[in-house]
Formats: C-alpha cells, sequence, structure tokens
C-alpha cells in the first residue's frame, strides 16, 4: 500500500526557513519520482519542485534559488528545505510520487505538475511578514 506523509510545516516569519519532510511507505524511493506541491488558500494546487528516480531536480521559477530538494534513500525520506520563505509561499504543502515503470524506466518529472500517481496528506506553511 503506498503512502506519502509530509510534515514539518510550521509558522515562521517572512525570511525563515523550514525543511519539510516526505516519509514514504509501499515503495522504495531511490527509483521513484517524488514532486512537491502547495495549495494557497482559495487557489488551485501548484508545483513546486521534482526529483526524478535519475536525480535530477527540477524547479518552478518562484523556488528558484530557495528552495532544495532532497533524498535520502537510506530513510525512503525526501526533503524540502524552503530558504528565504515569503508571505506568498503560504499554503499546504504535499509530495507526490510517479513509480518507476521498470528498472530501466524510473520515476520521472517532464509533467509532474499535472499531477503524480500517488499523493499524500500535507502540512501547512504559514510565513508571516
Amino acid at each position: 500500500d503506498v503512502q506519502l506523509q509530509a510534515s514539518g510545516g510550521g509558522l515562521v516569519q517572512a525570511g525563515g526557513s523550514l525543511r519539510l519532510s516526505c516519509s514514504a511507505s509501499g515503495f522504495s524511493i531511490d527509483e521513484a519520482a517524488i514532486g512537491w506541491f502547495r495549495q494557497a488558500p482559495g487557489k488551485e494546487p501548484e508545483g513546486v519542485s521534482c526529483m526524478s528516480g535519475w536525480g535530477r531536480t527540477y524547479y518552478e521559477d518562484f523556488v528558484k534559488g530557495r528552495f532544495t530538494i532532497s533524498k535520502d534513500d537510506a530513510k525512503n525520506t525526501a526533503y524540502l528545505h524552503l530558504n528565504s520563505l515569503k508571505p506568498e509561499d503560504t499554503g499546504v504543502y504535499y509530495c507526490a510520487a510517479e513509480l518507476p515503470l521498470s528498472s530501466s524506466v524510473l520515476g520521472g518529472c517532464s509533467q509532474y505538475s499535472a499531477g503524480m500517481d500517488y499523493r499524500g496528506k500535507g502540512t501547512q506553511v504559514t510565513v508571516s511578514s
């Protein structure tokens, strides 16, 4: 049973930092693509960042240079490091996964923002001005 659970959110002042964790179970993240998304109040979910099964990273323009995605395969956990936070970064952040199709076709990020195979519950990030 594939499960994903985001954690690590909280209330932080503008300019502050947080580290979000995405704990995975039921599959191994080392060959999967892991994406991070967020949903602000009254808005549609949007993609934030993705790491493919090959380790290639993707960032949306509005977080480039501020957020960093990483994985710890041994802990089967992915992370999103949020730095230089802005009030407009406020929202519920959640992680999602695309599993590999085979040992040679690993999880990809080319269209991650349109949605991924599995989505977990989110964690609230609130940035005060």
